[in-house]
């Protein structure tokens, strides 16, 4: 088991876990285990109750012959990016999609969505935003909402830290929008960004990037991940766009 790819994944699932979306009732241990930076099988069995994510860990740790979902690498694959998400055979990819979403949505829609491999998509997590999670019943109790805010703050975003404070932090974000019938990314505005008394993202500074995912700011990005992501943003992107 990886730690720190363990712990990751948790940083990352914990805010839309507090808010009832996905994954296990006991949001408590889960912010436990990210804020006090421990590990253990417990840990792992709450991360395998992501029914949303977890199938794509899977997916991308299998195609690349890695043994373990939650391996560092996999990790940053699906939330970030990396080049781990070339590895993955479009093929299966497909056939993950229509497994998992098949019962969930028109035939019509499926045949739409499992087209979208051979068109170039990856299995990260902006991906399922942008194309799936909105579309295929994944959303807890009433909580879809309109579309356009419910895609913006479940993407993985990124922003530049002006102000820090006791629990929150102050984040220059582009926001997603709907211009001529096509998404885009805004330009940069000031927002708020939960922060947990500084144990959520230890460390952070004005001028850091940070990660955001539902209002939370994940962790500080390094200049490397922060390219991915936007990278992989922006190619997520431009493939809804094609079919919108």
């Amino acid at each position: 088991m990886s730690d720190s790819g363990v712990l990751r994944f948790g940083r990352y699932a914990f805010p839309p876990n507090a808010l009832g979306y996905c994954g296990p009732d006991d949001h408590d241990a889960l912010l436990g285990y990210v804020v006090g930076g421990r590990a253990d099988q417990g840990l792992v069995e709450l991360g395998r109750r992501f029914e949303g994510a977890y199938p794509y860990l899977q997916l991308i740790a299998r195609s690349n012959g890695i043994g373990d979902p939650f391996d560092a690498r996999v990790v940053e694959a699906y939330w970030l990016g990396n080049r781990l998400l070339e590895g993955v055979d479009m093929g299966a990819f497909a056939g993950s999609l229509r497994e998992r979403f098949g019962g969930r949505v028109r035939a019509d829609a499926m045949r739409w969505l499992a087209a979208k491999p051979l068109a170039g998509a990856t299995p990260h997590h902006n991906f399922h935003v942008f194309e799936v999670y909105t579309r295929a019943g994944l959303m807890n109790g009433d909580a879809s909402g309109p579309l356009l805010s419910v895609m913006d703050s479940c993407r993985i975003s990124w922003g530049e830290v002006v102000a820090v404070a006791a629990d929150h932090l102050t984040v220059m974000r582009s926001p997603l929008e709907l211009v001529a019938g096509k998404l885009a990314l805004g330009a940069a505005r000031q927002t708020e960004a939960t922060a947990k008394g500084g144990g959520y993202v230890p460390g952070v500074r004005a001028g850091d990037a940070v990660s955001m995912h539902w209002s939370w700011a994940c962790e500080v990005l390094k200049p490397r991940e922060l390219a991915r992501l936007r990278e992989s943003t922006r190619a997520a992107l431009a493939l809804c766009n094609a079919t919108l």
